[in-house]
């Protein structure tokens, strides 16, 4: 089942039919660890709508929830985090992140920065080097149990982050810095490793990059990542935690105002932005 979040309210989508929520707070409905024997409920005594949802009326999946981000979580993640920061003397580090026990985990935004489905994401005025990172981002409620997923975009200014590593946060956080939608998957088991992320960029009607991966690749499990996020902060309203990418377009690559950028993962959807 899916979880929408839209101007109309919240809606269940199971197959092809949509079930409103009579519910109107995200972060209430969201927030339980019961998520999806809930939703079952729900849509069992609730009538689908006669049409659909039109895509315009997503919103972003979040609401008080903070968004977060793992870093050098895919071996492509770690040779490209060297690359860019080979002349400031920072390769190593990422070395070392990537075989150390602890991960990279960092606070990327809040919702007034995020934007959803169909909408526009930003690069920095002060960046010369931009990349989008897709990520299967999960949806944790407040106890730390993951409900759900979602697709994210973590926009990245390679040229500043590369600059030198502790500049992370000016690279990372910024208005329109992530994309998130184009709604929560919520499924009875955990996604199987071989789900597959694809990314694809276009510019003037043609397709200038593309790549994909599958989750098995990523060196961290899911919980082991959501049990660091949440060591030593509390989040009221759950959390959402994108856990790192495994497709990186090659050095001479940077994101132009116009550009398309089109991620999907199986089963739970695509999410396409444009770059403002």
């Amino acid at each position: 089942m899916k979880l929408y979040k839209t101007s109309q309210g919240i809606f269940i989508q199971k197959k092809d039919l949509f079930y409103p929520v009579v519910e109107t707070n995200w972060d209430l409905f969201l927030n339980d660890d019961q998520l999806f024997s809930k939703m079952e409920k729900l849509i069992q005594t609730t009538a689908p709508l006669p049409h659909g949802i039109p895509e315009t009326a997503f919103q972003a999946p979040i609401g008080a929830q903070e968004l977060w981000a793992c870093g050098v979580t895919y071996l492509r993640s770690k040779v490209g985090r060297q690359e860019e920061s080979k002349a400031a003397g920072g390769s190593d580090f990422y070395a070392k992140v990537y075989d150390a026990e602890r991960p990279e985990v960092f606070f990327k935004a809040t919702a007034h920065r995020v934007v959803g489905h169909g909408n526009q994401v930003a690069i920095r005025k002060d960046s010369i080097w931009d990349v989008p990172e897709p990520e299967l981002t999960l949806a944790v409620t407040s106890s730390g149990k993951i409900v759900g997923y979602t697709i994210g975009n973590d926009m990245s200014s390679r040229s500043i982050e590369g600059e030198n590593p502790l500049y992370l946060p000016q690279a990372k956080t910024y208005d329109g810095c992530a994309a998130i939608g184009p709604c929560i998957y919520v499924p009875a088991i955990p996604l199987e490793l071989d789900t597959r992320i694809r990314l694809e960029i276009q510019r003037n009607n043609r397709i200038v990059f593309k790549g994909s991966v599958t989750i098995s690749q990523m060196k961290r499990t899911p919980e082991e990542l959501v049990a660091y996020v949440y060591r030593a902060c509390s989040f009221p309203a759950g959390c959402l935690i994108m856990t790192g990418t495994g497709i990186v377009p090659a050095n001479d690559f940077t994101l132009s105002s116009g550009d398309g950028i089109r991620i999907s993962i199986d089963k739970i959807g695509t999410l396409y932005n444009t770059v403002r």
